[in-house]
């Protein structure tokens, strides 16, 4: 009980500490989220958030000792390296670089965890979702709050479930995750002084992903656990693809579709937006962790309910939206 409380007040603290001093203009001037098609906010805001909660998470893991492969480092290295590099750049990095970077980390957690099934399908599946969870995380964090939300809730999840599961580190792991986000948090929510940048959400996707995938893969729970609990992001970015996939727009440029971003145009603003997810966030946790101990039908039934609710959710904002599109034009 002692090392949770450690580990907790360690990662709050220095993720307070760390992103409060990168909210200071000369210490983040390097990397600030200057407007554009994509942005809800008018004026540059530092980009460096990420920093400040990531070396939270590096405090915490130090004292629960984490016991990561090596090769799992290196792709951590990585991503941050690739990730921070981006955001230093106004144009950022080409999409192709970041692809190849976010590909070859996948590729070597998955190396390095599962050895004997490198030349399998199973590789190309893990590795794709890893990307896919990198990038929906990257454009989930487009709204104050929003994504420090979904990392304190989903992680703290994870580590409830974990610790249900008898595995206490890996739960110490992902809590260390949930309190630097909260820390953070004390910044991000709305008026958002500093955002996560890439060098936050990109890395924060891969240990939604790699955790949620290590947890399957030693039984600690089932593989729809980490898909209901970080459903709000995978649903949003997901569904938005796909829309405007089949509305023939270009899905690599810049917008503001997400349905979470529709909420905000809508007149709900950033706070109720975030509050709003938040109750989400919370609602598909606690059935996800309940629904851990159903039998395999009323589990179906839980993903069959989840689904309807969805669907029910994105009908509601979708009629809004032309409305509000019918009224404009009108």
């Amino acid at each position: 009980m002692w090392l949770t409380f450690s580990i907790l007040l360690i990662s709050f603290t220095v993720a307070a500490l760390a992103v409060g001093w990168l909210t200071r203009a000369s210490a983040s001037a390097f990397a600030l989220d200057k407007p554009n098609a994509r942005s809800l906010h008018k004026t540059p805001v530092p980009r460096t958030g990420g920093i400040g909660l990531l070396l939270g998470v590096a405090a915490g893991w130090a004292v629960a000792g984490p016991n990561l492969p090596v090769l799992v480092w290196f792709a951590i290295a990585l991503l941050v390296g690739v990730s921070l590099a981006d955001d230093m750049r106004d144009r950022g990095l080409s999409a192709a670089l970041r692809l190849i970077a976010q590909l070859v980390a996948a590729s070597l957690a998955f190396v390095a965890i599962q050895p004997a099934y490198v030349l399998s399908t199973e590789l190309i599946v893990t590795v794709l979702t890893m990307c896919w969870m990198c990038n929906l995380y990257n454009f989930m964090d487009g709204s104050d709050g929003l994504a420090g939300g979904m990392t304190l809730c989903g992680f703290a999840c994870y580590a409830i479930a974990a610790w249900l599961g008898g595995n206490a580190h890996f739960a110490l792991l992902n809590l260390a995750i949930a309190a630097a986000a909260a820390g953070f948090l004390l910044y991000n929510f709305h008026p958002a002084r500093i955002f996560l940048g890439d060098v936050g959400s990109v890395p924060l996707g891969f240990f939604a992903a790699l955790f949620g995938w290590i947890g399957w893969f030693e039984h600690i729970w089932t593989w729809w656990f980490p898909i209901l609990v970080f459903s709000p992001f995978i649903t949003d970015a997901s569904m938005t693809l796909l829309r405007r996939a089949y509305a023939r727009n270009a899905i690599w440029q810049a917008h503001r579709d997400h349905y979470y971003q529709r909420l905000v145009q809508l007149g709900w603003g950033h706070r109720n937006t975030a509050l709003v997810e938040y109750l989400l966030m919370m609602t598909c946790g606690t059935a996800a962790l309940t629904g851990l101990r159903w039998t395999p039908s009323g589990q179906l039934a839980l993903l069959v309910v989840a689904a309807i609710v969805y669907a029910a959710l994105i009908a509601s904002v979708e009629i809004a939206w032309r409305k509000r599109q019918q009224a404009g034009k009108s």
